[in-house]
């Protein structure tokens, strides 16, 4: 397979992924999960991939630069690399749950592994690991060793899955399908089977800890709150008292039961209001001094981009709108397609709209255990104000 120029150049760069529109020329049509080498223009060894025929991601590139042997040596290499980058945030013991793999930044393109306390979670993205997965599934067991393993795909994988002769659930022994585990001392369940993304959003774990660090003393809003995380650290914090606000019925429930399970807290109060958090926003009158808003993805696409830009300066201009003075908001984005830099300047944006005068406290970005290697990788940033 040879690729347009700028593709072949972006993979030289080390993106790795390769669209359909890109490819110049290929000598047949393949089959989901098989290898395809790719070579330059002066017919050098560019990269070798996994092909995916009903993917707009048409080839998902495993090496570049020098040929390789791609083995059941190689994934091990892989997956222990990837271990080792996880080990300062195990070692300690207070947190047993954390990403363990994550896609394409470590290597395994369209597969993601979370470990749960005893259980690891395999989420399955793409096609090209469904011919492949026995031989996957032996070695995240030898590099992870976890107790129970499940099994899970996203929504456009399962009928392929299904026709593959896999299902969703635990491989081998059965494991509780609540799991509880620690982040940074605090309990937490995990909902492995059914759950969203593999049972639980790891990846706020640092703002967590930032947000604990800004909540004594503070009256916190945690808006889009679902498990409650957010509200657990600030309960740690000191906050005063924590108002969760989140359409979800279910999700409000596992934010009650996941502060239960963290009893030292002692007895913060703590509201759950289900609602829609744009028409609370614009009814509630009530003010905080601390704000959190980690809506879900705002665009799921391109094309829905100025649509979530717009969407995001009315969710921040609501939310600062509900601080006291001296008040802090931390505002947090996982859409793919918003990118960091607009972001934040939306943010300062509707701050100097408000009238008040701000000062920043911090941005961040994603944490270890999620590393970005790539530009489409890169979704999870957060800032955090204090207004006058």
């Amino acid at each position: 397979m040879r690729l347009l120029p700028r593709a072949e150049a972006a993979v030289r760069r080390g993106h790795p992924w390769i669209f359909a529109e890109s490819i110049k020329s290929q000598n047949r049509e393949g089959d989901a999960g098989e290898l395809v080498v790719l070579y330059d223009r002066r017919d050098r060894f560019l990269a070798a991939g996994w092909y995916d025929p009903d993917s707009p991601i048409r080839v998902r590139v495993v090496c570049a630069g020098e040929p390789a042997t791609i083995d059941r040596a190689w994934w091990l290499g892989r997956a222990r690399e990837a271990a080792a980058l996880r080990e300062p945030v195990f070692s300690s013991g207070e947190t047993t749950g954390a990403r363990c793999v994550n896609g394409e930044s470590d290597g395994f393109p369209g597969l993601v592994a979370d470990r749960y306390a005893d259980t690891l979670v395999v989420k399955l993205y793409s096609a090209v690991w469904l011919g492949r997965w026995a031989e996957i599934e032996g070695v995240l067991r030898e590099v992870f060793e976890p107790e129970h393993l499940v099994l899970r795909f996203s929504r456009n994988l399962r009928e392929a899955a299904g026709a593959a002769g896999l299902k969703e659930g635990f491989r081998g022994a059965e494991g509780e399908e609540m799991v509880v585990f620690r982040e940074n001392g605090l309990r937490f369940e995990a909902e492995v089977l059914r759950g969203q993304k593999t049972g639980f959003f790891l990846d706020q774990r640092d703002n967590r800890s930032r947000v604990e660090a800004l909540a004594a003393g503070r009256k916190v809003l945690n808006l889009f709150s679902f498990s409650g995380g957010f509200s657990a650290y600030a309960a740690r914090g000191g906050a005063r008292r924590i108002v969760d606000v989140d359409i979800s019925a279910h999700a409000l429930a596992s934010a009650r039961r996941n502060l239960a399970l963290n009893p030292e807290l002692g007895g913060v109060p703590h509201d759950g209001v289900k609602a829609d958090v744009f028409e609370w926003l614009e009814q509630s009158r009530d003010v905080f001094d601390l704000v959190v808003c980690d809506p879900p993805s705002l665009a799921k696409r391109d094309r829905d981009r100025d649509g979530a830009l717009s969407a995001y300066r009315r969710l921040n201009a609501a939310a600062l709108a509900r601080l006291a003075p001296g008040g802090r908001l931390v505002s947090a984005s996982c859409s793919a397609h918003i990118p960091t830099d607009p972001f934040f300047t939306l943010v300062r944006g509707e701050a100097a709209r408000s009238g008040r005068g701000f000062r920043e406290l911090w941005t961040s970005g994603h944490a270890a255990d999620h590393p970005a290697t790539f530009p489409e990788a890169s979704y999870l940033k957060a800032i955090c104000l204090e207004v006058d």
